[in-house]
């Protein structure tokens, strides 16, 4: 998995047992690979502006994208000493480079050759999760909360789940009523992006830079004022949104650096309070994944603007937040290949349920004619 942030990839080795009706995941051993310096540039680049693409550089990028890709689930299983024949197939989100889910004609696009990915690893590979349900009529996104429902839903308590990646996302889970999920706008996209830029760092560390600023509160309140956050579920974004060109005229003249970096954090705690507190109020408990739960100043801020509402990361359910969106793509893969639908037509709006994935078999597999 690789997400907005595309800080690099995060793969998980993932088996899973029945329980029931479930599934329940076992992470046998996880890793980080950063994508390359210059490859995240070229993403970063692809992903925040709609400027042409020339039809080479973008077939460079998809094969380069799947090496890495299959660089990293390879490394995985060197270093845990599994042999590749023993993975039933490796589930590959992809760079999401466009999502644009409006208009006449919606799409969505994440690149990575799969083939390259199945190619070089000798693992049948799944992947191409999101386009069949935004053919369906849906969002094509949040995909995860239907292993959210599968792993952290409660019999008795109505519990959030809350994924910090580059944009935030809500999966509601109350018992009796259908599963909700939907983006609430920007977690760390913003965030990096005008810590990058100013201070040459590619993340806030722990949210310092941040906290030692001020929050600007007519900057927040014409940030929040954008009609996405307005906007009914179910609903997603990305950085084709929210981005630097989206923020920067809304900037007042004489601002600090630091200040904007505050009231970014604040955007962001802001927004998803709000959208919590207006889909479901009778919420007690939080439960955060993704990166962003190691910025302990947009922790801090999340719990002042809930005060009502108990926040904890997902290690208190027994999944580490790190390891949370890598196991939903495996998640999906095991899924398509059982035959299973991958999405939820109450998170993603889509007109019914359907297989997400296309499978790209291993090179020693036998093609079915």
């Amino acid at each position: 998995m690789s997400g907005t942030s595309a800080d690099g990839i995060d793969a998980a080795l993932v088996e899973f047992t029945a329980a029931g009706r479930r599934r329940v995941p076992r992470v046998i051993a996880a890793a980080s690979t950063p994508y390359p310096a210059t490859l995240r540039e070229r993403v970063l680049s692809l992903a925040q502006t709609d400027r042409a693409l020339a039809l080479d550089d973008y077939g460079r990028l998809d094969v380069a994208i799947g090496a890495c890709f299959a660089g990293a689930a390879s490394a995985l299983l060197r270093t845990c000493g599994v042999d590749p024949s023993r993975v039933r197939a490796i589930g590959s989100h992809g760079q999401t480079v466009r999502h644009r889910v409006g208009g006449e004609q919606p799409f969505t696009l994440q690149i990575g050759d799969p083939s390259v990915i199945a190619e070089r690893t000798g693992i049948t590979t799944v992947a191409d999760f999101r386009r069949a349900d935004v053919a369906a009529g849906g969002q094509g996104a949040p995909l995860l909360p239907a292993l959210h429902a599968e792993v952290f839903a409660s019999s008795s308590i109505p519990r959030a789940i809350l994924n910090l990646g580059g944009i935030a996302n809500l999966t509601l889970l109350a018992p009796g009523r259908p599963v909700v999920g939907f983006d609430t706008g920007p977690a760390n996209c913003l965030l990096d992006a005008w810590v990058q830029r100013h201070r040459g760092t590619p993340h806030d560390d722990h949210g310092a830079w941040a906290r030692s600023g001020r929050v600007d509160a007519a900057l927040l309140a014409q940030l929040l004022a954008d009609p996405w956050f307005a906007r009914p579920a179910p609903k997603s974004t990305g950085r084709e949104h929210f981005n630097l060109g989206w923020l920067e005229p809304r900037l007042p003249a004489a601002i600090a650096a630091v200040d904007v970096q505050a009231t970014l954090l604040a955007l962001t705690a802001q927004s998803i309070a709000a959208a919590l507190q207006r889909h479901a109020a009778d919420v007690r408990e939080l439960y955060a994944c993704g990166g962003g739960v190691h910025n302990t100043a947009l922790m801090a801020a999340l719990r002042s603007a809930l005060p009502g509402v108990a926040i904890e990361t997902t290690q208190v359910l027994g999944v580490d937040p790190d390891h949370v969106e890598a196991i939903g793509f495996a998640w999906l893969a095991r899924a398509r290949l059982a035959g299973e639908p991958g999405n939820l037509p109450s998170v993603t709006g889509a007109r019914g349920a359907r297989l997400l994935g296309a499978i790209y078999a291993a090179p020693s597999l036998p093609m079915s004619r």
